[in-house]
């Protein structure tokens, strides 16, 4: 896949939006996220609270702010096959990558903050469901894939569980190996 490079103005939103979400992060991490306003993160990123929006639709979203791209790389994962490449170990092998990346030391405290907060919770768990139903409608648009539309969304609900499974076991890539091997059955007996 060929990349356009970004242009000047591309360049720029996307460096103020990585510097809204870095302050953010540093501030929720620093005083606790139900202490720290949207005004506040405004103010430490040197942005008007209209420019933060530009980016971020919540203040829960300045948190998850690579959640676009979790759901991506998914579909990525399933579009990119090579041909004849099974699907099941394509998905396990994405979701290793991104459990290994959240796994990485220093997002423990990140973790903690998302278990301990209720709305971050809840944004997470909404997350989780809009990326299983992104992710079953590319299974569904598959060619050759041969599955009902429930079997679709099912491999796709499991896939994201796996994830949130694993990130929280105490060997994540052990989980991951474990999880995707009954996925892989069920998907096969389906």
């Amino acid at each position: 896949m060929t990349t356009v490079p970004m242009g000047r103005r591309e360049r720029k939103k996307a460096a103020t939006r990585q510097k809204i979400a870095d302050t953010a992060l540093q501030l929720f991490l620093e005083r606790g996220y139900e202490v720290v306003g949207i005004r506040d993160v405004a103010a430490e990123a040197d942005v008007a609270v209209t420019t933060l929006f530009s980016h971020f639709g919540s203040k829960e979203a300045l948190v998850f702010e690579q959640d676009a791209d979790f759901a991506e790389r998914l579909v990525r994962a399933v579009t990119d096959r090579t041909a004849g490449e099974p699907l099941v170990p394509a998905l396990c092998r994405e979701v290793l990558t991104l459990v290994r990346h959240c796994t990485a030391e220093g997002s423990a405290p990140v973790w903690r903050m998302i278990v301990e907060s209720a709305a971050l919770r809840e944004y997470e768990e909404s997350m989780r469901l809009r990326h299983a139903e992104a992710l079953a409608a590319v299974l569904a648009d598959q060619p050759g894939l041969a599955r009902s539309p429930t079997a679709c969304k099912a491999l796709a609900r499991f896939t994201i569980d796996a994830f949130a499974l694993a990130r929280e076991a105490a060997d994540p890539a052990a989980a991951v190996g474990e999880i995707f091997r009954m996925i892989e059955a069920a998907w096969e007996a389906a």
